[in-house]
């Protein structure tokens, strides 16, 4: 399989990313409405926002496609009016870039729930990075960062990780995914000839 993006892969990339942009653009409404509970509940469902990458790699496999995802993604809630503004395009790329980085670790080559759920601590950690950057973590007390950090991470890897790598084998038991990547190397020789 060639590992270069060809124009059907960043299309197809683009068109799940724009599905996605529009889930993270109503997500936000949703994040605001649950995080009067407390208990961090806010950051439990933040890995939401990290679903585009995952997704993406999982149907496409290709390097800088979970980058790509990303990027597209926070670009349609940042035109559809992401009430964080312009700020939503620079957590996307962040949080693309160290998802890429987990599935460069293996060099694009697995595919399984635990690569999945490192790429999704991997776009914790860049939104972390951001959120510190932004200056308002720290001011937490221990106890309290322990807890929105444990949240944070636990719902990325059950979002990010668990809910689309179980998204993906849903759309793999239609067949959709036959129309973007062969299921074997015989499968894809028949589409070169």
């Amino acid at each position: 399989m060639q590992k270069g993006l060809k124009l059907a892969d960043i299309l197809t990339t683009v068109v799940i990313s724009i599905v996605f942009g529009i889930v993270y653009k109503l997500w936000g409404p949703f994040y605001y409405f649950v995080k009067p509970f407390g208990l961090h509940i806010d950051q439990f469902i933040y890995g939401m926002w990290f679903i585009a990458a995952t997704v993406a790699f999982l149907v496409i496999r290709k390097p800088g496609v979970a980058l790509l995802a990303e990027i597209a993604a926070s670009s349609g809630e940042f035109i559809m009016g992401s009430e964080w503004g312009l700020e939503v395009l620079l957590y996307g790329v962040v949080q693309g870039l160290f998802a890429e980085v987990a599935f460069a670790a293996f060099r694009y080559k697995r595919f399984d729930l635990f690569v999945v759920s490192l790429a999704a601590i991997g776009s914790t950690i860049g939104s972390l990075i951001m959120d510190f950057y932004k200056g308002y973590i720290e001011a937490l007390a221990p106890w309290n960062l322990a807890l929105f950090l444990i949240a944070r991470f636990v719902g990325a890897i059950l979002i990010s990780g668990v809910f689309a790598s179980s998204l993906v084998k849903a759309l793999e038991a239609t067949g959709v995914t036959q129309l973007v990547r062969s299921a074997t190397k015989e499968d894809f020789d028949q589409l070169n000839r």
